[in-house]
């Protein structure tokens, strides 16, 4: 009998990661889910037995009546990406009053933007939230107030941090649809910075999976966690093992922060960029570690993980 037996998940977003955690559950068995976001339902086919519910995260009092008869609430929702620092807070602040109310424990899906840059040394979770920019400030300001939380007894709260991530479902990230949509089409890819430094990319079935272990175990709740990823290539060496997939050549052309900044005027979200344009610019290599050892080390190899994801873009193009 797994932790899930008969228990009720609530997962509030249904991005991608949301999905992914929906996915895990469903892997796991025995649970009943429901998916909260704004409108009530979801653009794909899902398992039998999935609820989908209209609700508004921001409302602490709606929050707390969708998950009265939770066991674990999963917080995956967030806001289009330049309308963090408005609106991601509140969102977090109406999940976590919501739940407090409740007997239920919060997940937190997050990423690495409160470290900020690291002049390329390993990103583990005693390093200073050094972030200036408003994403990452944000993002260790949710942090903080969701660990406070906990240590005042209000809930019990765990985080599980990924770096920029790819896969099914993975639309708007450094590997979504610009990445593999053009791959497939035998264009050439347009990435960020030096594509010949090492990048940690975090797989999204496995940020699912390991928001799933987390929330099962009692040792991980009261801080946040690095989930594990494949070992660090550079994104060159990601585009030739997505070329040895789909059968051709993957071409690169880099995007310098000059060029970021020009195009940024046209298009708001290419802008935003600007501000972790660092991932790009030094080694971004994450340790995952302190997980490894204490839940194991459950990445999926990259053959598996491109030959999923190039399946998914090829039936979604």
């Amino acid at each position: 009998m797994t932790y899930y037996q008969n228990k009720q998940a609530i997962i509030f977003g249904s991005g991608p990661l949301g999905l992914s955690v929906m996915d895990a559950l469903v892997e796991r068995g025995g649970s009943q889910i429901t998916i909260i976001n704004r409108r009530g339902a979801v653009n794909e086919s899902l398992p039998a037995g999935i609820q989908v519910k209209a609700g508004d995260a921001t409302d602490a009092a709606n929050v707390a009546q969708l998950c009265a008869q939770a066991d674990v609430v999963f917080h995956c929702a967030q806001p289009g990406y330049s309308e963090w620092p408005e609106k991601f807070p509140p969102i977090t602040n109406g999940i976590l009053e919501g739940v407090a109310r409740t007997n239920a424990r919060l997940v937190f899906g997050d990423n690495l933007y409160m470290y900020g840059p690291t002049a390329g040394q390993p990103i583990h979770e005693a390093l200073p939230y050094g972030a200036t920019g408003h994403k990452g400030v944000t993002r260790a300001a949710m942090a903080q107030t969701l660990l406070a939380a906990h240590e005042a007894g209000k809930v019990q709260v765990t985080i599980g941090r990924a770096a920029d991530f790819y896969g099914p479902r993975v639309l708007d990230s450094a590997l979504g649809h610009l990445f593999f949509g053009a791959a497939l089409q035998g264009k050439t890819v347009n990435v960020l910075g030096n594509p010949d430094l090492p990048h940690s990319y975090t797989y999204i079935g496995d940020f699912g999976r390991a928001l799933v272990r987390l929330s099962e175990s009692e040792v991980a709740y009261g801080r946040a966690w690095h989930v594990p990823n494949a070992p660090t290539v550079s994104t060159r060496h990601f585009a030739d093992l997505t070329a040895k997939e789909i059968g051709r050549p993957v071409k690169l052309r880099a995007a310098s922060k000059r060029m970021i900044t020009v195009l940024g005027l046209f298009v708001p979200e290419l802008g935003e960029m600007k501000e972790i344009f660092y991932e790009f610019d030094e080694p971004y290599v994450v340790d995952h570690s302190q997980f490894t050892a204490a839940f194991g080390d459950t990445y999926t190899p990259y053959d598996e993980a491109i030959r999923a994801t190039v399946a998914w873009f090829q039936t979604h193009s």
